[in-house]
């Protein structure tokens, strides 16, 4: 593989101006087809085979569209001056509700004057509009348009907010502030990496033409699958991060080698060949990690792994291509525009130092950094899953407004009502029926329901529909139980189903829970035979995947310190209740979405096997020039140190960026990925790693005879090619001829 990339690398060094517009023509392409044909997106939240979904099946089926998830506008009224039952209010209530039944699509509104409408104060009132043949694919336009046909009831003094009656894939993430902060640091660090303006904006340039190429391509997905509205964030954030990160790695090579004498298109050829394939690889392990969620048991977390896994593609492809290209167009020019008081560093100074003294204490940096590891992850133990309600919202946004309305006019439960459906056995004629009536007793009387809605037949006189209001909110950790509760109702001729936000939340926490040992044994494994490949070594092969899980337990523990115990979830932009005490405001906890950890964890296991390719390269490449295991630690952590910790700023800096956004699932995110970067580029690559390296010896590079003959010769290092003159060097010869042969630690 290593001969190929050298040659793929060396053309299109050699035809860079080609290559360059070739690129640039694709990604415009492909960004200008996706706008100019849509971008179809899908708000499809289904779990086959889960009750929940059974639940919501009959409803649609039984009662109409206007009862499926996305059918349904809720419209709170709050009246600060008196009782919605004034009759000036009222009246521009009714004269609102009129124009709302003028509007398309519209099919029923229900009156806030009914039974259970109004507020036991009178001045929160609830109107529920039922659409039919709408784009269910566009919830907040058809949320704003019924919103706006209530201004009658605003003139009065009314206070109408949009309850948010989407699902999770509905929620629209828009981004650019983020994203071009997280551009602007990443060009900071790159700068002071480099010392030079044009060295400083090539990452930055594939990595833009990578992301164009990667959500254009996702936009024309639209129209054949599923795409939910969260994929462009993720493609993004993730397409960013490893965009600028693979293409720093390509440009820090070539430029050692220019200052070392090497030609420019030679200097091409050979870091293609070499650092090409640690990126092809390492991209390899993202992709095999994001597409390990299909078996999540999740459709929406299974097509966010698939979709976002195509930016890391065009992320792999642009740097083995792209980068080239522009080195091979730029030359000598690559190092032009310095940066005043940035020069050029000696390469690999400190962190050679660094992998030094690791080699002479390994025990004691081993100890040391297990225990540290072992004290952030810890906190991850109170890990306090949960489904993320919109009572953590941003302060003063309609959807947060909405449910503290509702929490103080209904109840907190008003905010995830239980929809009960149930098949009955014999078809009956009216709600009043014995059986039917006694349903919704045995439901009002299941502890933590608070009430029921009176029951609804349908036509057909075989589904009955009942509203149950909790306790508790859609957040509490009790919401669970009473889901379970009501699935147990054992009444004769009668088939219960539970379906409803807090339901469906549970049966896909439940889903996920089941499948994530299957989801996280194919990721080790899948990742630590891609190793096996690319080193040939199974000690290492099994230690790399080993410390990504590390790296993971302290990403975990940060999310618990900030949200679980809320140790800084204000400084994260999240907003207490406004009645909160002083201790809930300084420690507010917020739950974190079950399918968070699991889609994390594959996030993160790829990202983090990057930096083990890389140092594990280089840590190679000594080890075959001269042999000695102690020697080789120290000058693979000394000539990748450098590099890797920009990449690492770069990463930990796009993420903190996406942590300004309000949506309280981005943060999640930021805040997760870009802990476990950090850990994992300084702990773990700077000191765990080369310890353990260090400790292993000979056993590092070991292959049994019998594994060594069936696995393929797909090594990544290049010294094939790199003309550095270890085929001189009698143990680099003894490896090439017999790799089982092992040298001196």
């Amino acid at each position: 593989m290593t001969r190929f990339l050298g040659r793929l690398g060396a053309w299109c060094a050699r035809h860079g101006r080609l290559v360059l517009a070739l690129w640039v023509i694709a990604a415009a392409a492909l960004m200008v087809g996706s706008l100019v044909s849509g971008r179809p997106v899908s708000n499809d939240v289904t779990i086959p085979g889960t009750d929940a979904q059974r639940a919501h099946d009959l409803m649609r089926d039984g009662f109409g569209p206007g009862y499926a998830p996305g059918g349904t506008v809720q419209l709170v009224l709050y009246s600060d001056k008196g009782p919605l039952t004034d009759e000036p209010r009222k009246r521009a209530v009714e004269e609102s509700m009129d124009k709302i039944r003028d509007l398309p699509h519209v099919k029923q509104v229900e009156s806030p004057y009914r039974r259970g409408g109004i507020a036991s104060n009178l001045q929160i009132g609830l109107i529920v509009v039922r659409m039919e043949g709408h784009d269910s694919a566009k919830v907040a336009e058809t949320t704003q348009t019924v919103s706006k046909a209530a201004d009658p009831a605003r003139a009065q003094g009314v206070e109408v907010v949009p309850a948010d009656s989407s699902t999770p894939a509905d929620k629209e993430i828009k981004t650019g502030p983020s994203e071009i902060i997280g551009v602007t640091c990443a060009l900071l660090v790159l700068v002071l990496a480099f010392g030079t303006l044009v060295a400083a904006l090539i990452p930055i340039f594939t990595a833009l033409v990578s992301v164009a190429a990667g959500l254009g391509v996702i936009g024309l997905l639209g129209h054949v699958v599923d795409v939910p509205k969260q994929a462009g964030i993720m493609a993004t954030m993730i397409g960013l991060g490893v965009g600028i990160d693979y293409a720093l790695f390509l440009l820090s090579r070539h430029r050692k080698l220019l200052a070392d004498g090497v030609p420019v298109l030679e200097s091409v050829r050979r870091t293609v060949s070499s650092s090409g394939g640690a990126v092809v690889f390492a991209g390899g392990t993202v992709i095999i990690a994001l597409s390990a969620l299909v078996l999540g048991g999740f459709p929406l977390l299974r097509t966010l792994g698939w979709i976002t896994g195509i930016s890391v593609v065009f992320a792999v492809l642009t740097s083995i291509t792209l980068v080239p290209a522009l080195l091979g167009v730029l030359g000598e020019k690559v190092n032009a525009l310095k940066v005043p008081f940035l020069g050029r560093r000696k390469e690999g100074s400190g962190w050679g130092g660094l992998g030094a003294w690791v080699a002479r204490r390994p025990w004691s940096v081993l100890l040391a950094s297990v225990l540290a590891l072992a004290a952030l992850a810890a906190p991850a133990l109170a890990l306090k899953l949960g489904p993320l309600d919109d009572g953590y919202g941003t302060q003063g946004s309609a959807p947060r407004r909405a449910y503290e309305l509702m929490a103080t006019g209904f109840g907190p439960g008003s905010n995830g009502p239980l929809v009960v459906v149930a098949e009955l056995g014999d078809k009956v004629a009216k709600a009043t029926d014995p059986n039917v009536e006694g349903l919704a007793r045995d439901v009002a009387d299941i502890d933590g329901i608070a009430h029921v809605s009176p029951p609804k037949l349908n036509d057909a006189g075989r589904t009955v529909l009942i509203q149950a209001i909790p306790d508790y909110a859609p957040s509490d950790e009790r919401a669970p139980a009473v889901v379970a509760a009501v699935r147990a109702l054992d009444r004769p001729g009668v088939n219960v189903h539970v379906g409803g936000e807090v339901a469906a939340l549970a049966d896909a926490a439940d889903r996920i829970s089941g499948n994530t040992p299957l989801v996280i044994g194919v990721v080790v494994l899948l990742s630590a035979m891609l190793l096996l490949l690319a080193f040939r070594a199974p000690v290492v092969a099994l230690k790399a995947a080993l410390m990504n899980l590390v790296s993971l337990g302290a990403a975990f523990g940060a999310l618990a310190i900030v949200f679980s115990y809320g140790v800084g979830s204000q400084l994260v932009g999240m907003d207490p209740p406004a009645d909160a005490s002083y201790l809930q405001t300084v420690f507010f906890t917020v739950p974190i979405e079950p399918y968070v950890p699991l889609m994390l964890f594959a996030v993160l296991f790829g990202l983090s096997m990057d930096y083990e390719v890389f140092l594990l390269t280089a840590v190679r490449q000594a080890y075959l020039k001269h042999g000695d295991n102690r020697r080789a630690v120290a000058e693979g952590l000394g000539s990748t140190g450098r590099v890797i910790t920009s990449a690492a700023l770069i990463m930990v800096a796009v993420f903190v960026a996406f942590i300004a956004y309000p949506d309280p699932l981005v943060k999640t995110f930021g805040v997760g990925l870009a802990v476990a970067i950090a850990v994992d580029a300084t702990i773990i690559r700077g000191f765990l790693v080369p310890a353990t390296m260090v400790l292993l010896g000979r056993l590092n590079w070991w292959c049994p005879r019998w594994l060594d003959r069936l696995l393929p010769n797909l090594s990544v290092e290049g010294h094939e090619d790199d003309g550095e003159g270890h085929e001189d060097d009698e143990e680099a010869r003894v490896w090439k001829s017999d790799p089982h042969v092992v040298s001196r630690s």
